[in-house]
């Protein structure tokens, strides 16, 4: 599977990719629905990190508008009110008892789409995706934990450590995988890399 830089980092996608390469009971047997998943999924946190390398956490609306996130981050914080989002464990997620936890917190906001895809998420919120530093979670869960970094300030040193990078433009694939030369056709632009550039411009919808 080809892998871009958003400003995760090589090191990062492909540590990322062997997580979620390790988790085949998250998707089930066929190899069509893993690699779609897993594809869907880094493409979300390269995103999503490379808006966190870009503007000031506290300015996105993860789901969308500020009513929502404000509902999803006042349950999660009456839900776990000491929970370190700062440095995660993996149990604060995959324990027996959390995990009953999570799964009442999860329902309630079943409204949510896609609500329990599977998402990559950094366990210490001041580091990049590495092997050591990601877990497979659902979206409810990405999304509640980020948004309450995002209000707590644990996400602030992201622009100060990491840069955001755009992919670059690419052509079409030729049957031995390399890219077409400068005289081919300009390829077209993906929904990933529309959005890089509405992030990287200020325009994007978390934006605003």
């Amino acid at each position: 599977m080809s892998i871009q830089n958003f400003g995760v980092g090589a090191e990062g996608l492909l540590a990322a990719q062997s997580v979620l390469a390790g988790e085949p009971d998250s998707y089930g047997n066929d190899s069509r629905v893993e690699q779609l998943w897993a594809m869907k999924a880094m493409d979300h946190a390269e995103v999503y990190f490379n808006l966190l390398c870009s503007v000031e956490p506290s300015r996105l609306k993860l789901t969308g508008n500020l009513e929502d996130d404000d509902v999803l981050y006042n349950e999660f914080r009456s839900t776990f009110p000491n929970l370190d989002i700062g440095k995660l464990k993996e149990s604060d997620l995959k324990s027996e008892a959390n995990k009953e936890i999570w799964r009442t917190f999860s329902e309630n906001h079943k409204h949510i789409e896609d609500y329990s895809l599977g998402s990559l998420l950094r366990l210490d919120s001041s580091l990049d995706y590495s092997e050591e530093n990601t877990i497979i979670a659902v979206k409810v869960q990405f999304l509640a934990i980020e948004i309450a970094r995002n209000r707590e300030g644990f996400n602030n040193e992201i622009r100060g450590k990491y840069k955001a990078t755009p992919r670059k433009p690419k052509g079409k694939s030729s049957s031995g995988g390399a890219c077409n030369t400068a005289s081919a056709q300009p390829p077209v632009m993906t929904e990933i890399e529309h959005e890089l550039q509405q992030i990287l411009g200020g325009h994007h919808a978390l934006l605003k």
